[in-house]
């Protein structure tokens, strides 16, 4: 408990300096309340602060100096604030990253492809079907047993949560079954805590899952040493029989790490479709006109030093197919079955 305690406060050491830095070397006031300052502000933040350019640039030819010249040539001194939005929207929808978003009072910028272009491998229509109407609710966790005795709970965000008296209850109740199926697909995310607090009760040592960074300065390759990231055992009901977490490419952000973790757990096998990614740590900035901006500053890394950044490959690729979909039958959720049997 008390090394749990000493990790935790570490990390959040880690975060506040992280903030701090960000913050530091910032200012708003630097630039002019005028089309052309906010988006000149817009772009320096995300050229000094943002942690995937040079990923970006490797991966998908990003070339950040091009879009700054590219939309720039687009703004003018007598545009509206609405046009203003698009076009700064637009210049960050060049990273093509779900974790970078503008807000305004009127709406929010963002970018979804990392869903959107994608089979969506979910249907609620048939999660509600295997889950019934005689479920139980622990928190935002919905379980049962599936009529082959396995195991079947749902955990559809991160955002909101459960305490660890909710995982007790619902491993013990389901400690009868062969085997559990932990269905994450179309979880966009949230609280790490939710996404840890879980994960903890699929191992019984502390397990390195990962590496996390994050930057030191306004070099595109300006960033710290990697920090080790571990996985400690929760002190309440752990799960030992085998388990298998179906994805999809809407299991994001938060979603995203715990995949990423629980790849490290013993008897745990990913079913389903590449994981949506989304890893960096996000940190917020202000524009001259007031709006914000949301970005990743700490990349985050699987345990063998990969980018979890453009998502997670499940251990078997299984999609839901049309055939399955007109009989009412989910594919993943039998694919499962058929592996825990």
């Amino acid at each position: 408990m008390i090394r749990r305690l000493i990790s935790h406060i570490q990390y959040l050491m880690f975060l506040v300096a992280a903030a701090l830095l960000l913050t530091s070397c910032f200012h708003a006031d630097d630039f002019e309340d005028t089309p052309e300052g906010n988006l000149e502000a817009l772009w320096t933040l995300i050229d000094e602060h943002y942690c995937f350019l040079d990923y970006k640039r490797e991966a998908i030819g990003l070339d950040w100096n091009e879009v700054r010249s590219r939309y720039r040539a687009r703004l003018s001194d007598d545009m509206t604030k609405v046009q203003l939005f698009e076009v700064l929207s637009e210049m960050l929808a060049e990273l093509r990253d779900g974790h970078v978003n503008l807000y305004t009072p009127a709406d929010v910028g963002r970018n979804w492809s990392w869903y959107e272009d994608y089979p969506r491998n979910f249907y609620q229509d048939l999660q509600d079907d295997y889950l019934g109407t005689d479920y139980k609710i622990a928190g935002n966790l919905r379980y049962r047993f599936l009529d082959d005795n396995v195991g079947y709970v749902v955990c559809s965000t991160f955002a909101s949560g459960f305490g660890d008296g909710n995982l007790d209850e619902v491993f013990y109740g389901l400690r009868s079954c062969s085997g559990l199926i932990l269905d994450l697909r179309n979880n966009g995310g949230g609280d790490l805590t939710y996404a840890q607090r879980l994960a903890s009760r699929f191992t019984n040592e502390r397990l390195e899952v990962g590496y996390i960074s994050h930057k030191t300065g306004k070099g595109h390759g300006d960033f710290s040493a990697l920090q080790k990231e571990y996985l400690a055992p929760s002190e309440g009901v752990r799960w030992q029989k085998p388990v298998v977490v179906l994805t999809n490419r809407s299991c994001y952000s938060a979603a995203n790490t715990f995949v990423r973790d629980m790849k490290c757990c013993p008897n745990v096998t990913i079913l389903g479709d590449q994981t949506g990614g989304g890893s960096g740590m996000p940190f917020s900035g202000e524009l001259p006109n007031g709006w914000n901006v949301r970005f990743s500053a700490c990349p985050m890394y699987d345990i063998n030093k990969n980018h979890i950044e453009f998502g997670i490959q499940p251990d078997i690729l299984v999609s839901l197919t049309d055939e399955d979909r007109a009989r009412h039958i989910d594919t993943l959720i039998e694919a499962a079955r058929q592996l825990l049997h």
